[in-house]
């Protein structure tokens, strides 16, 4: 920003003898870079905001994604309880029909044993 002076400067100026040229000339550079640095940070707090937003869209994704997952390993562990009780009723009549086959042959071997 090269040294200028504008009217708002020379009406300042003489409105007040006390400040120099060059001292105005500073203080306006001054002014004008922390106008820069504002400027900067708003942008800065911008890209900021809408990083955030971003990252919150993506989080409500994942979250959203997560639950189904979790909804499908529910489903799947009501199929594996499922066929878990099937097999123990399975188990238990497959061991229920062994014990009547067991006294079965149980009484004939003693039928056997009877008639020898």
């Amino acid at each position: 920003m090269g040294a200028k002076s504008t009217p708002s400067a020379a009406i300042l100026l003489g409105m007040s003898s006390g400040v120099s040229v060059d001292e105005f000339q500073a203080l306006e550079q001054k002014v004008l870079r922390a106008v820069e640095i504002v400027k900067r940070e708003r942008e800065a707090r911008a890209a900021a905001e809408a990083e955030v937003a971003t990252l919150r869209e993506q989080l409500a994704a994942q979250g959203a994604e997560l639950q189904r997952q979790v909804e499908a390993a529910k489903g799947r562990v009501e199929a594996v309880e499922s066929e878990k009780e099937t097999a123990e009723h399975q188990i238990e009549a497959l061991n229920h029909e062994r014990d009547v086959v067991r006294q079965r042959v149980e009484r004939l071997l003693q039928q056997m044993d009877e008639l020898l």
